[in-house]
């Protein structure tokens, strides 16, 4: 998982809702939110990006820091 840039917007329940993260310099917007769950080290999200390009998002409690996944290779929705 790569380290990047999260803009987000908080609600007034305080639930957090992904807009667009910074992936090699490049903002990307999200499109769509998908599941989300916690553990122990964070929250994780899963989003669409244009392309239908599925990412997970985290979250690291411990380090205050967003991070990238990719739930596979070139996955997109069909």
């Amino acid at each position: 998982m790569e380290p990047i840039e999260v803009t987000v917007r908080f609600s007034t329940q305080g639930e957090i809702t992904p807009l667009a993260f910074t992936k090699d310099q490049e903002e990307i917007p999200i499109i769509g939110v998908g599941r989300r769950w916690s553990d122990l080290k964070g929250v994780h999200i899963l989003v669409m990006a244009p392309g239908e390009q599925i990412y997970e998002l985290f979250f690291a409690n411990a380090e205050n820091r967003w991070y990238l996944g990719h739930p596979g290779p070139e996955r997109k929705l069909v």
